[in-house]
C-alpha cells in the first residue's frame, strides 16, 4: 500500500490576494473568475463568462495559472467558506476575485488533477472547519490556510485517482451539454410559436381584434391556481436541523435544483409551517426572485421533503395550463426582461409577488397548446433522464471519492 505522505499547504503553495474592483468596471473587459464560478466548480470551466476592465498591472499579478487553486475566503456562512476550484490550464489576460484567495504552486509535488478532488473531500472538508473562524461574517486567514495539512500520495497514486474520478465527471460534463442543447431546443421552440407566431396553422388562422382567433391575453396570476413563497428562517424557525432540504435561490442553478452538502436543512415543524404557504407538488414551477431574479426549475418529480424560502416563488399553474409551457414561458426573454426592469431594492434588487403576477402574456388555443406541449415534453423528458443520470453519477463519484482519498482502494476500473 503506498503511503500517504502529510504535508502543510504553505510548503505546496504560496498564497495570493484578488483583485477588488467598483460594480461599474464589470461587464466588459477581459475575462474575469468570479466567486461563484469558484463556489460552483470543482475545477474551472473551460471558458471564464464574466468580465473586468483589469490593466496590465492587475492582470499580471492576479493571473491564473495552471495548477493555481482558488479558494472562497470569506463568506455569510460557514459552508460556503473555503470552497475550492483548481486550474487545469492557463487563462491568458485572465484575473480572479478579491473575495477568493489563489494559491500558487510553489513545487510539482502535487498534480492539480488530484488536489481538486481532495480539497472538496469530505475528509478535508471537515478539517477545514476546524480551522475557520466565525465573527460577523465567516473569513479565512493566510496563516490559517498554509498551516493545513493535506495528505500526498505519490504522483503514479494520484494520476490514477485524477483520472478514475474525472470520468464521472467527462460523463457528467457531457450530460449538462446535451442538456443545454435541450434547453435551447424547448426555449426556441416557445419562441418560434409564442413569440415569432411561426406555429403550425398560423398563415391560416384569422386575427380577431389584434388577437390571434382562439387565443386570450391573460395575467400570470390568471394561470396560476397557486402564487407563494416559503418563509424566511431568521423570524420562523433555525436552519441546520432536521432532515427536510430547505431550497434558497444558491440552490437553483442552470434550470435544475442542486441538493448536495452544502444544502440547507430545516426540521418537520419548520416543514410543516413553510407547506402551510407553499405546499410543494410535482408540476409546480420555482421562481427566483430576489437577487439573480428568473432562475426556473420545473418540479418533474414527487417532492417529499422539501420546501422554499422567501425568495423563491412556487408557482401551480391551472388545470387548462401544462407545467411545461409555464416552464418555457417563464423562461422566455421577454418576461425576464419584465423583471429586470420592474425590480426594486438598492443592495438587492426583487420582483414583488404583485408585479410578477401582473405581466401579461398570450395563451394560445386549446388545439395549438396540447400541440405545443406533446412536442416540447419530449425534451422536458429527455432533460429530466439526463438530470437522473447526472445525480446517480455524482452520487456514484461521491462515494468513492472518501474511499480513494483514505487510501482504502488505490486502483479502481470504471
Amino acid at each position: 500500500m503506498t503511503e500517504w505522505r502529510k504535508v502543510k499547504l504553505g510548503e505546496l503553495y504560496e498564497v495570493h490576494n484578488g483583485l477588488s474592483k467598483g460594480r461599474q468596471f464589470f461587464g466588459s473587459g477581459y475575462p474575469f473568475l468570479s466567486f461563484s464560478t469558484v463556489f460552483n466548480h470543482w475545477f474551472l470551466p473551460e471558458q471564464l463568462d464574466s468580465l473586468v476592465q483589469s490593466t496590465e498591472k492587475e492582470r499580471i499579478a492576479c493571473s491564473i495559472k495552471r495548477g493555481d487553486v482558488f479558494i472562497t475566503r470569506t463568506s455569510e456562512t460557514m459552508d460556503e467558506l473555503g470552497m475550492s476550484s483548481v486550474a487545469l490550464k492557463d487563462y491568458p489576460d485572465a484575473t480572479y476575485n478579491g473575495f477568493t484567495k489563489r494559491l500558487r504552486p510553489i513545487t510539482d509535488e502535487v498534480l492539480p488533477e488530484f488536489i481538486g478532488y481532495y480539497l472538496r473531500s469530505r475528509k478535508f472538508r471537515a478539517k477545514f472547519m476546524a480551522f475557520s473562524s466565525m465573527t460577523t461574517r465567516a473569513s479565512l486567514a493566510n496563516n490559517d490556510l498554509l498551516s493545513m495539512e493535506v495528505e500526498v500520495p505519490e504522483k503514479s497514486v494520484q494520476r490514477r485517482i485524477g483520472v478514475v474520478l474525472s470520468r464521472y465527471d467527462a460523463l457528467i460534463e457531457n450530460y449538462q451539454r446535451q442538456i443545454k442543447l435541450l434547453e435551447e431546443a424547448a426555449q426556441r421552440l416557445y419562441k418560434e410559436w409564442f413569440v415569432d407566431l411561426r406555429f403550425p396553422g398560423h398563415q391560416s388562422t384569422p386575427i380577431i381584434n389584434g388577437i390571434l382567433k382562439g387565443w386570450e391575453k391573460k395575467k400570470l396570476g390568471e394561470i396560476t391556481c397557486k402564487f407563494a413563497t416559503g418563509l424566511n428562517p431568521r423570524k420562523n424557525f433555525v436552519l441546520g436541523q432536521g432532515d427536510n432540504y430547505y431550497v434558497t435561490i444558491k440552490n437553483m442553478a442552470d434550470n435544475d435544483v442542486i441538493f448536495d452538502d452544502k444544502c440547507d436543512k430545516v426540521d418537520d415543524e419548520a416543514l410543516e409551517k413553510i407547506n402551510k404557504r407553499s405546499d410543494l407538488q410535482q408540476g409546480d414551477l420555482l421562481f427566483s426572485g430576489i437577487g439573480t431574479i428568473g432562475r426556473v426549475y420545473l418540479i418533474d418529480e414527487p417532492v417529499v421533503n422539501w420546501n422554499i424560502s422567501e425568495s423563491v416563488f412556487t408557482m401551480r399553474p391551472v388545470k387548462e395550463i401544462s407545467p411545461v409551457f409555464l416552464y418555457l414561458m417563464l423562461l422566455n426573454k421577454d418576461i425576464q426582461d419584465y423583471c429586470q426592469s420592474n425590480a426594486h431594492g438598492c443592495a438587492q434588487k426583487g420582483i414583488r409577488m404583485a408585479d410578477l403576477k401582473a405581466y401579461e402574456t398570450i395563451i394560445p388555443d386549446k388545439e395549438t397548446l396540447e400541440s405545443f406541449v406533446t412536442i416540447a415534453s419530449k425534451f422536458i423528458n429527455r432533460i429530466k433522464s439526463l438530470r437522473k443520470q447526472i445525480r446517480n453519477l455524482s452520487e456514484a463519484r461521491d462515494r468513492l471519492l472518501p474511499k480513494l482519498m483514505n487510501a482504502e482502494i488505490t486502483n479502481t476500473v470504471i
